[in-house]
């Protein structure tokens, strides 16, 4: 059974946790970052490669990287209040209920 939480007025709700984020849908917008307020997830580069790599915030021009992604980092944190969902524009996350 799913964890079961309660608003402010006590309307129950099932939180729903982030639990992906589809990497070929991601254009690395960072509007879920900014809303997130337990740091679940973080921007990384794609190398031609296709590999995950760290981003360095004092080069702008790394002609290493093709494009940038979001990525989850601590999904453990995630609360479930679903901000970052409602921000996406490209609708590339899913969220989960807890596993029972």
């Amino acid at each position: 059974m799913p964890i079961t939480a309660f608003t402010r007025g006590g309307t129950e709700y099932t939180p729903l946790y982030l639990s992906a984020i589809d990497s070929t849908t991601c254009i690395g917008c960072g509007r879920c970052f900014k809303v997130c307020s337990r740091s679940v997830m973080t921007l990384k580069g794609v190398t031609e490669d296709g590999d995950l790599v760290d981003l360095d915030p004092d080069d702008d021009d790394d002609d290493e990287i093709l494009r940038k992604v979001m990525v989850m980092v601590d999904a453990g944190d995630c609360i479930g209040c679903g901000a970052c969902n409602r921000v996406c524009p490209k609708d590339c996350q899913t969220h989960e209920p807890a596993p029972a």
